[in-house]
């Protein structure tokens, strides 16, 4: 039972024994630093069941602290706030049990619990990973990592999205304009080349869509589109959206009235792009041709896809090495398309789902406040739905010991989520309990929002670079690097500007869009990584020169400075933070919690002298507690996927 637990009961136990009542539940909370105690309870919370003055409740309910619970030295009642001091020796005797153990804050692993399965990355094959994958792996690999941390069995998983349209266009403008380019023959990354041919379909297709719309066939075929019903499901609610006057889109009196909006026009016509692609597209149609020889397992498409992405695969694996995360398990869609049929077929029988006069198969999940959804189409062919049934199901056969799985993927897909835990739910598999999906927002650079299709997209591998880049050059304008070799620098500035990255994405709630500016992140000074490596890096200063040091006298005894009392607070937090971070999915706490601590070392460092203390034994504290605070920055920033280098 920890201290809190201890003092919650005793607490209940006073009132109990004083007023004759019962308390549920004791409120506490940090004691605000211009008053003296360590932790507070909350009185007023209380009046509900205590009649009287809150003050002298508070005093009374002290006193039997005082009496009962031999930690408790003393305390002091300000208004309704109970300030309880806690003695030197509990924070003492904690301490001992804690300066050797250096996975201190991670529980240890319970033979007895499910198993938790992660998804990140999950990206498709037509590109390199980009500044959006960024923020989704390192979120994802560092709640992996959290939630092992908190003593849970992980495994860490991608669905490589490996087919499909996309993949093809690739394929397709290889094969019209790559005169066997390779690799090796460019001296590109895989991913990166097969990504370039993926633009020039986009760049020839723009073309092609641009000379046709402003024909005189296009403008008769836009018109036509534009009399037909779908506007009103492509904006079923633009009084929202766009101010129009109307309540609903479907009261619009004409179409007009509709396309007198430009913003409307805009979303319109991009949407008509999708049909010309469909129905009018030269290049579409070959693309569409190309991916029904794949279905149909023709060799030489087959062949032309297994070899481009085979460069994709090298390429990101090079990618996630820099990176810093890795996958214990990987599943391709090319392999799982297919699953969930018969899931479908069992739902049919017993109720699940129902099919409608067209032969297509639906959920009905208005019950829950939401719409009913497809699961297979009147042809028979799957959707994305059908998809994420089978493949999650499959997941928990190939380890029965799951039983949750952790979905990392962006907040535009909540719905879906949404609508696929229903269903799994509904097909009676009690996992589907716990299954979360850890949605995530928008990365933006200040120079605007990424976009991959006109090649203008923010490159996973030439951020990392010119990460490692900037770190370099503040650090020289610094001047921190006196006696370093050009390698030692290399390897600094990599593990600087990849913190700096990750603490910048990490430190902020996923499901926030962030505005990511590379130059703020390096900052040696606030919220940021480099400035906790920095940290980091001076208490192992201290820890070189204070080799010599006996780390044998005995420290139990010793009058505690508040410094020391205030670290020693925080440190015994970091145990409880992991476990919320894990329950919470969010990496924000374990990130902001480091902040706090080394805000707490840099006080603690500048006010008490740790190597010119007055005796030995307050030296020898001191320079023990600088190690601890060092072995809890590593490991916190271990769960981050950040590194801390031992000088900087």
């Amino acid at each position: 039972m920890n201290l809190q637990e201890t003092l919650s009961n005793t607490v209940k136990q006073a009132v109990k024994s004083v007023f004759n009542a019962e308390l549920e539940s004791v409120e506490f909370q940090a004691t605000r630093k211009e008053f003296a105690g360590d932790i507070t309870v909350v009185v007023f919370p209380m009046l509900r069941i205590v009649k009287g003055n809150p003050v002298q409740i508070g005093e009374q309910i002290g006193q039997y602290l005082v009496e009962n619970v031999k930690e408790v030295k003393a305390f002091n009642v300000v208004k309704g706030f109970l300030n309880i001091e806690i003695s030197d020796a509990y924070y003492m005797a904690f301490f001992n049990e804690i300066k050797e153990h250096m996975s201190y804050g991670f529980a240890e692993p319970n033979s007895k619990d499910k198993a938790v399965m992660v998804e990140y990355s999950s990206p498709n094959t037509n590109k390199p990973l980009h500044l959006g994958h960024i923020r989704n792996v390192i979120l994802g690999y560092s709640v992996a990592e959290i939630l092992k941390a908190s003593g849970k069995k992980v495994y860490k998983t991608q669905i490589i999205n490996d087919r499909g349209i996309h993949i093809c266009k690739s394929m397709l403008a290889w094969k019209r304009f790559g005169n066997g380019e390779t690799p090796e023959s460019s001296g590109l990354k895989g991913d990166k080349l097969v990504g370039n041919y993926y633009v020039k379909f986009e760049q020839i297709f723009q073309e092609e869509y641009s000379e046709w719309i402003n024909s005189e066939q296009g403008q008769i075929e836009f018109e036509k589109f534009k009399e037909t019903p779908i506007w009103e499901k492509l904006f079923p609610d633009v009084d929202t959206a766009y101010e129009i006057s109307t309540s609903q889109m479907t009261k619009v009196e004409n179409n007009e009235e509709f396309f007198s909006h430009e913003s409307i026009v805009k979303e319109f016509k991009s949407y008509f792009k999708d049909s010309y692609f469909n129905n009018y597209s030269e290049i579409g149609s070959e693309a569409k041709t190309m991916l029904r020889k794949w279905e149909s397992g023709d060799t030489e498409t087959v062949a032309l896809w297994t070899m481009m992405n085979g460069w994709v695969y090298d390429g990101f694996d090079i990618t996630y090495k820099n990176v810093g995360v890795d996958f214990d398990t990987l599943y391709y869609e090319s392999q799982t398309y297919l699953l969930g049929k018969e899931f479908v077929a069992e739902g049919l029988k017993t109720g699940v789902f129902f099919k409608k006069e067209d032969g297509s198969v639906w959920c009905d999940l208005t019950q829950e406040g939401l719409d009913e959804k497809i699961v297979l189409r009147s042809d028979g062919t799957a959707v994305y739905m059908t998809q994420d049934i089978g493949t999650a199901i499959q997941r928990v056969k190939d380890f029965p010991d799951i039983g949750g799985m952790v979905y990392t993927v962006g907040n535009e897909q909540e719905y879906h989520f949404q609508v696929l835990f229903l269903i799994i739910k509904k097909l009676g598999f009690d996992w589907a309990e716990n299954l979360y999906h850890l949605s995530y927002g928008m990365v933006d650079l200040p120079s605007g929002k990424m976009k991959s299709r006109e090649g203008t997209v923010v490159d996973a591998d030439d951020l990392v670079i010119e990460m490692a880049q900037t770190a370099g050059e503040i650090s020289e304008e610094l001047g921190k690097l006196d006696g370093y070799s050009e390698e030692e620098k290399q390897e600094l500035y990599k593990t600087i500007g990849l913190g700096a990255l990750k603490y910048f994405i990490l430190k902020v709630d996923p499901r926030k869009r962030i505005l990511f500016d590379p130059k703020e992140s390096i900052d040696f000074q606030g919220n940021t990584g480099p400035f906790i490596q920095y940290t980091y890096a001076r208490i192992q200063s201290i820890l070189r020169k204070a080799q010599s040091t006996s780390h044998t006298i005995d420290v139990t005894e010793l009058e505690l400075h508040t410094k020391e009392k205030e670290l020693l607070k925080h440190l015994e937090l970091f145990p409880e933070v992991v476990q919320n971070a894990a329950d919470h999915y969010s990496p924000a706490l374990i990130a902001n919690y480091t902040y706090d601590l080394v805000k707490e070392f840099n006080s603690f460092y500048q006010n008490v002298s740790i190597l010119g203390a007055d005796t030995d034994i307050e030296k020898v504290f001191r320079v023990q507690l600088s190690n601890a605070v060092a072995n809890v920055i590593k490991n916190a920033f271990g769960l981050l996927g950040i590194d801390v280098p031992e000088r900087m």
